[in-house]
């Protein structure tokens, strides 16, 4: 039952590692900036939340253009971030709540 908040967030991932096995494929390395932009957007969902981390995805897809510089641009971790990450990216809850 305490896994139930975590679905919405869980069903972005989900989208989002299929996007990433898929279609980012095709496009390939063409983001100036690291991590890639969905890398970034599963961070900033599994960090965030389904809502915070897709205005963050939103915001960081507006920096990247073909006149931006570039570069390191990582997620800043949740100060209350208190959960766990499964091997394929999955939040659950913390085992020590």
């Amino acid at each position: 039952m305490a896994s139930l908040p975590l679905l919405p967030r869980n069903a972005g991932l989900a989208l989002l590692h299929a996007y990433r096995a898929t279609i980012s494929h095709v496009y390939g390395d063409v983001c100036k900036y690291y991590p890639s932009c969905s890398a970034y957007s599963v961070g900033a969902v599994q960090q965030h939340g389904l809502v915070k981390g897709a205005a963050m995805t939103v915001a960081r897809l507006a920096r990247c253009h073909p006149w931006a510089q570039g570069g390191i641009d990582d997620v800043r971790p949740h100060r209350a971030f208190r959960h766990e990450l499964t091997p394929h990216g999955f939040v659950v809850p913390s085992r020590k709540d």
